[in-house]
């Protein structure tokens, strides 16, 4: 299973999106902003194969997180999950261009399958 890096700055989501992804075999490290993000990811680079991250968080969002992620590890798989899916479509975002985006609101299963295809790929 998966090493996924978790970025969420709504707590309760956080904590429900952990959960679901442990229940289903993945290790999951929970970060509350896109700050904490960039500290695990340069703690030990190639540690993690998915940044699961929220785009819309206070400092540094997940659009930064994800490009700056993507620099310091071109391998990492990166997917969104938003309220706001045109804003990471847009080509001017910055947004690494392999990032997956899953629209809230969804399913947690639907999250657990995206993960895996995602992973799969």
């Amino acid at each position: 299973m998966a090493k996924i890096l978790l970025a969420e700055d709504d707590d309760s989501m956080r904590d429900f999106l952990a959960k679901a992804l442990k229940r289903a075999g993945h290790e999951v490290l929970v970060c509350s902003d896109g700050e904490e993000g960039l500290d695990a990811i340069g703690e030990q680079p190639a540690q993690f194969d998915l940044l699961l991250t929220d785009i819309v968080m206070p400092g540094v969002d997940g659009i930064e997180l994800a490009r700056r992620a993507a620099e310091i590890d071109p391998a990492l798989k990166i997917m969104f999950i938003t309220g706001f899916a045109a804003v990471a479509l847009n080509p001017g975002s910055g947004a690494p261009t392999n990032a997956k985006v899953l629209s809230k609101p969804f399913h947690l299963r639907e999250l657990v399958d995206e993960v895996a295809r995602v992973m799969a790929a």
